[in-house]
């Protein structure tokens, strides 16, 4: 409804009547007595809500960060397992086999002695002549541990020398009487047949003697702990990866010759691409292993360029071991021109570029022959 002034011109303000109505409602509610039932409700929430609320101020209080934790970080980070690699060959392997003493071995190669076992899985070979131009091996082993190798023969001064460069077991079945004589001179971790019999090795039924003397590493291993010959001390060869030929750097040696004495003991190698390796051949035919029937194959073959002669026993070989020469490397499909060093009777054999530095081997078999100069041949 509009008001109207009143006589003085003066305008009332308007009166909210529902002011009155609400406050006697409140009063109405204070004035209501609340039931038993209604109090022990409220009661009950008071009390919760005290008791929650002192829980909480009591856990920040004892706990103040976990009212803000720090984030927990975890890392992922994996450090890289570590690798092993043989001292002798370069291949990597497993901790024990890179802590094992080197094993050498005198292996024959006289026609009735072939095929041999063993030798594919040696790490280094040393080839020379024995007597009457019959080649002998020495088979040098770490990582590798053949079940079976031979034919075992004797030894002879230039096989000891080169075995004493690594502090190996050496294993023979007798020997020139300089050879034993060196060997005793000079301390070496003899394991004769002669000496040892049974304990050392055997002759098995399939061959006539003396092509019949053959081992095994666990064999050797028993006699050698035994002895206490367990460790080889010894300056290893420094070695690297592959590096196959490519365009701009094809190979230059893919067929090499090594006019050792005649005949049956000359050997060929022919440079795989694929493997980076040199399939071997002797007296015209593959040079297999008598066990896994596979073709020998270094990754390195080497050509110690040395004197050779006959002993004043008009026999047995005569090789000037001791002092240095040169050396022809073949690896990769290439040939290098190297120099060989083998200071004294135990020092470890080098094999060292023009400047005296170690020349870097392909890790794998190394085969080294020893072999008078003007002897080696190849071709691209």
């Amino acid at each position: 409804m509009e008001q109207k002034p009143n006589i003085n011109g003066f305008q009332p303000s308007p009166v909210d009547v529902t002011k009155k109505v609400r406050f006697a409602r409140l009063k109405g509610l204070l004035a209501k007595r609340p039931s038993k039932k209604e109090w022990i409700v409220f009661g009950s929430i008071c009390a919760g809500v005290l008791f929650v609320g002192s829980a909480a101020a009591f856990t920040l209080i004892k706990n103040p960060e976990t009212a803000n934790p720090e984030p927990i970080v975890e890392s992922t980070y994996v450090p890289p397992p570590v690798v092993f690699y043989s001292p002798l060959t370069g291949v990597e392997t497993d901790e024990a086999s890179s802590k094992r003493p080197v094993t050498a071995v005198m292996i024959e190669n006289s026609i009735d002695a072939r095929p041999q076992s063993g030798l594919q899985e040696a790490g280094i070979v040393f080839e020379a002549i024995a007597e009457g131009g019959i080649t002998r091996f020495l088979a040098v082993y770490q990582e590798t541990q053949p079940a079976n190798f031979g034919p075992i023969r004797s030894a002879r001064p230039y096989y000891v020398r080169w075995a004493a460069g690594y502090d190996a077991r050496y294993i023979h079945s007798g020997g020139s009487g300089e050879a034993l004589s060196l060997i005793q001179t000079l301390g070496i971790k003899d394991m004769d047949h002669g000496r040892y019999g049974e304990r050392i090795a055997s002759r098995v039924s399939s061959r006539y003697a003396p092509h019949n003397v053959y081992t095994s590493t666990q064999r050797a291993d028993a006699l050698a702990n035994e002895l206490g010959y367990t460790t080889s001390s010894f300056t290893a060869f420094t070695r690297k990866q592959d590096e196959k030929p490519t365009a701009e750097s094809p190979a230059t040696a893919s067929a090499i010759a090594f006019n050792i004495s005649g005949a049956n003991y000359n050997t060929n190698y022919t440079y795989n691409p694929e493997t980076n390796s040199y399939n071997r051949v002797m007296a015209g035919l593959p040079h297999n292993d008598q066990d896994s029937g596979k073709q020998i194959s270094p990754k390195v073959v080497v050509g110690l360029i040395m004197n050779y002669g006959i002993h004043p026993d008009r026999v047995h070989s005569v090789y000037d071991n001791i002092g240095s020469g040169k050396a022809m490397i073949f690896q990769d499909g290439k040939v290098t021109e190297a120099v060989w060093v083998k200071s004294s009777d135990k020092a470890s054999l080098e094999i060292n570029d023009a400047t005296g530095k170690p020349l870097a081997l392909n890790s794998g078999q190394t085969w080294i022959t020893a072999i008078p100069d003007g002897r080696i041949s190849y071709t691209p």
